[in-house]
């Protein structure tokens, strides 16, 4: 499947900054370390509906890691998927009377378009879950070869289930407890009370073949891939076990952060599916959470389609820090217009005081756990004595222009 367009990054001259990053499963902020080639994986969208603040948060967020990882000098291999096989787009198509790959396939559409407004740089391999059905049956059958993976007593619906026991680490990437781990199960896709189970806690691997459903054929009989491993057979054919970052919103911490790495490591046997677990906070609207079970979505391209600057929309996503839980609100957004407009008023001046330690500042606090409420101010410092006329340095607004660019991903350049 493709990405979007990709855009040009400046090079901003200056040292870079390692980059450290809150770990989930180790609770604590501590350096990222790749190598020549930083390795990322940030799970995707469910295509059934349009793409809301939520989903924008999440992967604004992974993008400023993609661009400090650049700004370090690597390369980045960055893998996002696309559950366009699940429950949720089934029952929105049946809902809306609509097929249900002409419904994935506008919505990617969507989310494509909306990524490029938000100039959020693209994955280097777009993944869909039709598209990995076979590396998912081979992944199924070897865990059901070493013993990881078991087929329910069930002759009409014979379908595959991980073991919870099949790594003795299981639980280490979220650190819940046994109780925690139940709740969340039953809240997100899990199904504690399929009979045949030997946990209920067990994952779904492969489904057996339903009327209505789609479905392929394999060794286990013709299904359809459960959630988890998709995004484990994903990872592992293309940046393999131990990559750097997996990341997404913290709604995915469990079941479906834990599942995925605990499918890579009995697949494997190795010890640690990814050296960084990252999510981001939750976004609200109205003190709920947004979400589309609640109808408080706030969608992207319905507020560039309203004349919206999507850098001010990006702008109002990193005034807080990314891991909070927050809400969106009328006085956000206007804050980030606000920036914007100061920003872009203070670049078009012909000289402003010397950028350099502001630049450095930016990447210091991007470095720090991605601090953008830090990083925001740096900027505002300088845009504010730009426009009140302080400094004489010719090169300043080039720089700052440049460094908002690579660092943020938000332009400032005069137009003309």
């Amino acid at each position: 499947m493709h990405s979007w367009p990709s855009i040009p990054i400046p090079s901003v001259p200056g040292p870079s900054v390692p980059l450290r990053l809150y770990d989930t499963s180790d609770a604590q902020v501590k350096p990222v370390t790749p190598g020549e080639v930083a390795t990322m994986y940030v799970c995707g969208i469910t295509p059934y509906d349009a793409t809301h603040l939520g989903h924008a948060a999440t992967y604004v967020t992974f993008d400023l890691i993609n661009r400090v990882f650049r700004d370090g000098g690597h390369d980045v291999h960055y893998v996002q998927n696309i559950t366009d096989v699940d429950d949720p787009l089934f029952e929105r198509a049946q809902r809306d009377g609509i097929d249900w790959r002409d419904l994935g396939t506008r919505e990617i559409d969507l989310f494509r378009s909306d990524m490029e407004a938000l100039r959020v740089l693209p994955p280097r391999d777009y993944i869909g879950a039709i598209e990995s059905v076979r590396e998912v049956i081979d992944a199924v059958e070897k865990l059901l070869a070493n013993g990881s993976a078991y087929v329910v007593d069930d002759a009409e619906f014979p379908d595959v289930y991980f073991s919870v026991d099949a790594t003795p680490q299981f639980g280490y990437e979220s650190g819940y407890d046994h109780e925690t781990m139940a709740r969340f199960f039953a809240e997100r896709g899990g199904d504690p009370d399929r009979a045949g189970k030997r946990n209920p806690l067990d994952a779904l691997l492969w489904r057996a073949a339903r009327e209505g459903e789609p479905s392929w054929e394999s060794p286990m009989g013709p299904g359809r891939p459960g959630w988890h491993i998709e995004c484990s057979a994903i990872a592992l054919n293309r940046l393999g076990m131990g990559f750097d970052v997996q990341g997404g919103g913290s709604d995915l911490i469990f079941p479906h952060h834990e599942f995925s790495a605990a499918h890579g490591e009995a697949l494997t046997g190795e010890r640690r599916f990814a050296r960084h677990y990252v999510h981001t906070g939750m976004i609200g609207l109205d003190g709920e959470k947004m979400s589309k079970s609640l109808g408080n979505l706030v969608l992207v391209s319905k507020l560039t389609a309203a004349g919206v600057d999507a850098g001010a929309v990006r702008l109002g996503l990193l005034s807080a820090h990314y891991r909070a839980d927050r809400m969106w609100t009328d006085d956000i957004l206007a804050e980030g217009e606000r920036r914007l407009a100061n920003w872009r008023r203070a670049a078009k001046r012909a000289t402003g005081p010397d950028a350099t330690d502001t630049v450095a500042r930016l990447r210091q606090h991007l470095s720090d756990d991605l601090d953008t409420p830090k990083a925001l101010a740096a900027v505002d410092a300088w845009a504010a004595d730009t426009i009140i006329g302080i400094g004489s340095s010719t090169e300043a607004p080039k720089l700052i222009i440049d460094a908002v660019d690579a660092l943020l991903g938000v332009d400032i350049a005069p137009v003309g």
